[in-house]
């Protein structure tokens, strides 16, 4: 079902934007309570960051298969199934007995995060037309940056107040509430390829090769690690030829070898998440271990980020339906990379003032790459391949948190190995997060000289064209 009505599209740009908040609040109210959950289950820091990990390796590896099976059986159905799943998953989070318990629940609230970002772009995309496009994904993309924003603060309070089982909860009623506003108030359905197969074998190819791929890095430098990261990645090239040769895949390689835009939109997408996704959960722990916060303070500072990407957001997104996406999204890529270097020098000494002024240019970098990047990627396809699209939007994005983490688990593996954060292993800490910050500014400073590489782009009839190299 097709409709331009106002109704239906208000009642998309809502669902999709709540849908959209609530994920990362999830994942920004859960990294303040880290402390707090080592505590209770005498954790280490490498099993800390596999919180993150489990769910952004889960998200990675059944987002391109949600996002295809939308297209195919219904955008709005996988992500009504999506909401539900994610409200037993986060249930279950807040019974959790060990951090075993907890990690299994994260990778089950990962799988139903696909299922919800695999759908949500695309579902706007469908409404919306291409004048309108990029006012809608930067509301979308500014109820993101709310949850990043609400997330700490709200979440350093429940943790204090009420524990940290409380940030679950109130998760999970969020996304009850939800549940049951779709069921009610969003009518019809989207679909684009109704008589087209499911590609299960490049789906089961595909989720293998990036759990090989991460469990490789979280072990080394043992040299099962470098084996599995071996496999991890003939797995992943053996993929990407399996795709090119079937007529219904899940990854569209057609899409990054005839579609410039697309292609560098996405491998930007891909460095700037990588450099950014886990500075979050660095500072939140430099705050209270190094600092010596407690989590509602450590929440306070952390908003700074997250406030000015949700303010500048729709700005943005509303300035690349006018002005060329690539300029404005290399801008904020550089401001990003501007913000990572001055991380680097961060000390126990540091003030609270000059850290959250660090936070403010990644925030203000961040809402100035993000949604024009966005806006460049999806409207450089058909209609037909929106769904796709999405969900490889999606996959670099969250491929790009997984290379993060991967970054972070491997560098506290190396300096601090399976030990827990106290007191005497503070100095090995700083020195991981600042090779961490390092390679993440690098990471950005490539981004950059990528996102110029599109070539020059112009919003046209639905179609980001190509004007110039």
């Amino acid at each position: 079902m097709e409709t331009n009505g106002n109704s239906i599209k208000r009642t998309v740009l809502a669902v999709a934007s709540v849908g959209s908040f609530f994920v990362p609040f999830m994942g920004a109210s859960s990294t303040v309570a880290l402390p707090a959950i080592a505590k209770q289950f005498s954790a280490s820091g490498l099993m800390l960051s596999w919180i993150a990990t489990a769910f952004i390796l889960a998200s990675a590896m059944f987002l391109l298969p949600f996002s295809r099976a939308a297209d195919i059986y219904g955008r709005k159905k996988v992500f009504s199934w999506g909401l539900t799943l994610f409200t037993i998953a986060t249930v279950i989070c807040g019974l959790s007995i060990s951090i075993q318990m907890l990690i299994a629940a994260r990778f089950l609230q990962g799988v139903s995060a696909a299922m919800i970002f695999g759908t949500g772009m695309s579902l706007v995309t469908s409404v919306f037309p291409p004048g309108e496009r990029g006012k809608a994904l930067g509301i979308v993309s500014a109820s993101v940056y709310t949850g990043l924003f609400l997330g700490p603060s709200l979440g350093g309070f429940l943790t204090s107040t009420l524990g940290w089982q409380s940030v679950f909860f109130l998760a999970a009623a969020i996304s009850a509430i939800l549940v049951v506003c779709i069921r009610f108030f969003l009518k019809g359905e989207w679909t684009q390829g109704s008589k087209e197969k499911f590609d299960v074998i490049g789906s089961v190819m595909y989720s293998i090769a990036l759990v090989c791929l991460m469990y490789g890095c979280s072990v080394l430098p043992k040299s099962f690690g470098f084996v599995a990261i071996v496999v991890g990645v003939l797995g992943l090239t053996c993929f990407w030829l399996f795709e090119t040769m079937i007529a219904f895949p899940i990854f569209n390689t057609r899409l990054f070898a005839q579609n410039r835009v697309f292609a560098f939109s996405n491998i930007t997408s891909l460095f700037n998440y990588s450099a950014t996704f886990a500075v979050t959960f660095l500072i939140s722990l430099y705050l209270q271990y190094i600092k010596g916060f407690g989590p509602t303070h450590a929440g306070m500072v952390l908003l700074a980020s997250p406030l000015v990407q949700a303010l500048f957001s729709p700005f943005a997104g509303k300035m690349s339906d006018k002005f060329e996406p690539r300029i404005i999204a290399s801008g904020g890529m550089a401001f990003c990379c501007i913000g990572l270097i001055t991380l680097i020098f961060l000390t126990p000494q540091s003030s609270v003032v000059s850290t959250v002024l660090r936070l403010l240019l990644i925030g203000a970098g961040f809402a100035f790459f993000a949604s024009p990047n966005t806006n460049a990627a999806m409207s450089s396809v058909d209609k037909k391949d929106y769904g796709v699209a999405s969900g490889t939007v999606g996959t670099m994005r969250i491929f790009g948190q997984m290379v993060s983490m991967v970054i972070i688990t491997t560098v506290l593996a190396l300096h601090i190995g399976t030990a827990k954060i106290l007191p005497q292993n503070y100095p090995q800490f700083l020195a991981s997060m600042k090779m961490a910050f390092a390679i993440f500014a690098t990471l950005c400073f490539i981004g950059i000289f990528t996102s110029l590489a599109r070539g020059r782009t112009l919003p046209v009839g639905g179609k980001t064209l190509e004007v110039g190299s």
